[in-house]
């Protein structure tokens, strides 16, 4: 079966840290550009960073620059989300997604515009509270 499953989600207090993990079975994701994305209760679905597969170009959404990192380790055929200095505001379910191969975009068009992606996870959620 081809999937995305993500994982690392929880509840965390404000300037805490989590790590979500997304990871492929059925197929590699060497050259899969990837996306995470997450959705608040009420608010439209959201680009939070995309990475590329052929140069590891990246793109961080303005309210998470500085505090996420996104990274991928193809051996694991894994792709993680940092997450530092969490705040109540990214507080939501998050989504990993994969698109390609060899799709032509750039990372930001990737989080920013409705691309067709190719698979989807079930989503993690991400509670940032005290």
């Amino acid at each position: 079966q081809l999937q995305l499953v993500e994982s690392g989600g929880g509840l965390v207090q404000p300037g805490g840290s989590l790590r979500l993990s997304c990871t492929a079975s059925g197929f590699t994701l060497d050259y899969y550009d990837i996306g995470w994305f997450r959705q608040a209760p009420g608010k439209e679905r959201e680009g939070v960073s995309c990475i590329r597969s052929n140069d590891g170009s990246t793109y961080y959404t303005d309210s998470v620059k500085g505090r996420f990192t996104i990274s991928r380790g193809n051996a694991k055929n894994t792709v993680w989300l940092h997450m530092n200095s969490l705040k109540p505001e990214d507080t939501a379910v998050y989504y990993c997604a994969a698109l390609g191969p060899y799709y032509i975009t750039t990372a930001q068009t990737m989080c920013t515009v409705p691309l067709e992606y190719d698979y989807w996870g079930q989503g993690t959620q991400v509670t940032v509270s005290s």
